[in-house]
């Protein structure tokens, strides 16, 4: 983020774009807070907003879950919960007490019981949890709306695919993909800079498109049929970049 009408003019234009959706990463003082981000951002488009991912390392519940619940009120419903456990360390690298990964995850369950109580029954938002291990893969299938791996560099197509297809077997729930390249670039707040696109490409790695709108919508397809993926996070430095593609899967060319 710059200045804030050039921030304002980018969510415009991703809106316009045809993308459905707009989310921010939860790491303080990298950008103003999720909460009245978001909330501004909804106010300006009629996009979808969501957190990409809450960090359970750095939130405690009860909060955590009024702040989602706040959102999908005052978006109208168009607000989606992203949580996870946080990256390794995120805590200790801001001040803060080092949270096991045990706790994480209680904090996880926590979290989405409290939004559903303030949901009540006239409101669901959904919940979307970055899942890694069987543990947190058990415990999406149990609260979550839908999921998205937690891919390392070196995962090939075919470990992904057998990961994905194993886990999707287990339940009724959405499967989103983070991708963390297009082309030879590589989303900030996605990944490190010093990640090794051609080493992803020669991987055969599931974390990039390719920069060419045709063949992007091309193997996002591929995804969709081969291993069931149907929601897509790219970095919003990618947009306009991959904006023909997103009108080709809408059908809009």
């Amino acid at each position: 983020m710059t200045d804030l009408r050039t921030w304002r003019d980018r969510v415009r234009r991703i809106a316009d774009f045809g993308y459905s959706t707009l989310l921010m990463p939860d790491v303080p003082t990298w950008q103003p807070a999720v909460g009245p981000t978001l909330a501004t951002a909804a106010a300006l488009t009629d996009l979808r907003v969501g957190s990409w991912v809450y960090a359970a390392a750095l939130r405690e519940p009860w909060s955590t879950a009024w702040e989602a619940h706040s959102l999908s009120v005052l978006t109208e419903g168009r607000f989606e919960m992203g949580i996870g456990a946080g990256r390794p360390g995120i805590e200790v690298e801001l001040g803060q007490p080092a949270v096991p990964m045990a706790e994480r995850r209680t904090r996880m369950r926590e979290t989405v019981a409290a939004l559903r109580t303030f949901d009540g029954s006239e409101l669901h938002t959904p919940v979307v949890m970055a899942v890694s291990g069987p543990k947190s893969q058990a415990l999406a299938l149990e609260v979550a709306d839908a999921v998205t791996f937690v891919l390392s560099a070196d995962d090939d197509r075919a470990e992904t695919t057998k990961r994905v297809r194993d886990f999707a077997g287990r339940g009724d729930i959405e499967l989103a993909q983070h991708v963390a390249a297009v082309g030879d670039r590589v989303a900030p707040f996605m990944a490190p800079p010093s990640l090794d696109t051609a080493a992803l490409r020669a991987a055969d790695s599931l974390v990039i498109l390719p920069d060419d709108p045709a063949a992007a919508a091309e193997e996002i397809e591929r995804r969709r049929a081969e291993i069931g993926l149907t929601y897509f996070v790219i970095g919003a430095d990618f947009a306009e970049t991959l904006a023909p593609m997103v009108a080709k899967l809408a059908g809009r060319q």
